[in-house]
């Protein structure tokens, strides 16, 4: 079994990913619609360095199929489960800065398969939202 299909077969998890930041100009970024992604999660502690070159501690290690735009966001779970809770608490799911559980990608890394010049591993770096 190759490594991109190891890593494709491990990803069974549902995450809502919400991509394309775009900067408004004040600080604040807009997203694509949400949608769902196959991932694998990992809650893990590692220290990585940002593109800015800070130090920081990851909240999560995900691994996709697909680019992961850097300043997006991941929630580990489905669209229901938000629009369930978005529902019973009068909020929308249109900015992942508002809903718990969302967390900024920070580092989105992008490696080659051995061999390979077209299929790639993505790995991103999740921090909690204070960390930026």
């Amino acid at each position: 079994m190759s490594l991109e299909s190891t890593i494709k077969h491990a990803c069974k998890q549902t995450a809502v990913y919400w991509g394309n930041p775009i900067n408004d100009g004040t600080g604040w970024f807009t997203f694509d619609d949400a949608v769902e992604i196959k991932v694998r999660w990992e809650d893990r502690k590692e220290v990585f360095v940002a593109p800015t070159g800070d130090q920081l501690v990851s909240k999560a290690i995900v691994y996709a199929m697909q680019d992961l735009d850097e300043n997006g966001y991941l929630y580990l779970g489905t669209l229901d489960s938000l629009y369930d809770s978005a529902e019973s608490s009068g909020g929308a799911i249109d900015n992942p800065k508002e809903i718990d559980g969302a967390y900024p990608i920070r580092r989105p890394d992008k490696t080659p398969v051995f061999g390979s010049t077209t299929s790639f591993i993505r790995k991103v770096y999740l921090t909690s939202k204070n960390m930026w």
